[in-house]
């Protein structure tokens, strides 16, 4: 995944708001991070750095000696080092790249042969994604003919920023608007961002939020549309059950009220198929998963408790530690008990969902071994059955790391894998049986996912509009 920000004013210097917006993405991205600025005299500069062991404040917080300018552009993410720099017949430009390109090595591939172009090399021997976007882009005459064209050679989803020379901005929406990108304004200039709370964070009203394939301009006095949206709309469904942050609005949907309401649905599901079970308290797998924890404790009328609290402020992100033995020994070490909530305790706990199964399974060992006399688990999504091709928003490199296909493999090897949507409906015995399998595998008293209406309704736009292919399988 990934997030950004940016800010374009007539004069004033935009680098401190540039640097804390990019930084409240911090939860969109975990590999690298970046900044790029225009200034009148300095023209186009640019820092990036890698996220792996710091965080990105740490990583910029000296960047205000070195940069400056009336417009500037940032990004966090989880992709390849970003924003790039380019010289090209489009003039010089600062570029940033959200998204998926699943068919790359086809791309380079045509670019070298057709164009006889050719790429800076990266460790691995792979091409930087934002370098391959920015070189098709340059084919055209123009940046929209150019972003267009770009997007509709690629496979999977680009949601495009690029700083220009003139200290203009133009923002390209994804093709199926599957990542958002909202606008905000001031009395000193214009802000853009993936979360719309970064902006409001730092006094810019609500503007604009660009729909599918929209392409606008941004100066210092408002924006101007390049090429309208589209009708067809597919936005991730993940934004408001997992990723999103839960201050942010999309398509005028609010991700905690979604969750709150979300968490609602699970109880009645429950309730309806008579799986209520007899608990002491209801609690969430912190941190994405308690908002649905809470709705459903609400709905339920049963407690809602925190048998564990994270204990973050040396090690806010337990994937920070180099190696992997010691992540798994820090990400343990954060988990701090409550005894008193869990020796002799019924737990039901809700997940924002179950990709692998790993942390689920070391929470329930945890409250085990501090004396949880049962634990339940509910997932606020319908288990994942395909690993996401569009947004990468797991970590997974193969759908075998996926729980559900490795847990159907092992029930009926890989002739099960021929039964996705039989494994996908909750009507089946082939979903009865994979479920009943996961449950035990982690150790659980009982189990259960949230249904795609479920979901869906929680959220409140038209399934027709939502991206729900991890779940289904069902390509645009």
């Amino acid at each position: 995944m990934g997030g950004f920000f940016g800010v374009v004013r007539k004069k004033k210097d935009v680098l401190l708001d540039v640097f804390l917006g990019t930084d409240y993405h911090s939860h969109l991205g975990t590999k690298s991070g970046g900044l790029a600025a225009c200034d009148q005299e300095l023209g186009l500069q640019r820092k990036i750095h890698n996220l792996n062991n710091a965080p990105f404040r740490t990583k910029f917080e000296n960047i205000f000696e070195s940069m400056k300018g009336s417009s500037a552009i940032g990004c966090i993410n989880d992709s390849d080092p970003q924003p790039l720099l380019v010289h090209s017949r489009l003039g010089k430009y600062a570029i940033i790249f959200v998204g998926v390109i699943n068919n790359k090595d086809q791309l380079v591939e045509e670019y070298i042969k057709e164009r006889g172009g050719q790429f800076g090399g990266q460790s691995g021997g792979g091409v930087n994604g934002t370098e391959l976007i920015a070189a098709f882009i340059n084919q055209k005459d123009n940046f929209v003919d150019g972003i267009t064209y770009v997007q509709s050679k690629i496979k999977g989803t680009a949601t495009i920023v690029i700083l220009k020379d003139d200290q203009k901005i133009i923002l390209a929406r994804d093709r199926l608007g599957r990542l958002p990108i909202h606008v905000g304004k001031s009395k000193e200039g214009m802000a853009f961002s993936f979360e719309s709370f970064a902006y409001q964070k730092l006094g810019y009203n609500d503007e604009y939020e660009l729909g599918p394939s929209e392409i606008i301009e941004l100066d210092g006095d408002g924006y101007q549309v390049l090429k309208k949206a589209t009708e067809k709309m597919c936005i991730c469904s993940f934004l408001w059950s997992y990723y999103g942050y839960p201050t942010s609005t999309y398509e005028g949907k609010n991700v905690e009220e979604m969750r709150y309401q979300n968490g609602v649905n699970l109880y009645e599901k429950d309730l309806n198929n008579g799986e209520v079970p007899k608990i002491d308290c209801v609690a969430g797998v912190p941190d994405s998963g308690t908002p649905h924890a809470i709705g459903y404790a609400m709905r339920s009328g049963i407690r809602f408790a925190r048998p564990f609290i994270k204990y973050t402020p040396t090690w806010s992100r337990s994937f920070m530690p180099s190696s992997q033995k010691e992540r798994k020994k820090v990400a343990k070490l954060k988990l701090v008990p409550v005894n008193e909530l869990i020796k002799g305790k019924e737990l039901l706990f809700v997940d924002d969902s179950i990709v692998r199964g790993t942390q689920i399974r070391e929470t329930v060992e945890f409250l085990h071994e501090h004396g949880a006399k049962s634990v339940h688990v509910r997932s606020a999504c319908p288990p994942i059955m395909y690993g996401c091709k569009y947004l990468n928003f797991s970590r997974q490199t193969s759908d075998m790391d996926l729980i559900t296909h490795a847990t159907i493999v092992e029930l009926e090897g890989e002739e099960g894998l021929k039964y996705l949507d039989e494994y996908a409906d909750s009507t089946t015995e082939r979903h009865k049986n994979m479920k009943e399998a996961i449950r035990k595998k982690l150790g659980l008293a009982s189990l259960e996912f949230q249904s795609i209406d479920g979901l869906v309704k929680a959220i409140g736009i038209d399934k027709c509009k939502l991206c729900t292919y991890c779940w289904e399988g069902k390509e645009e």
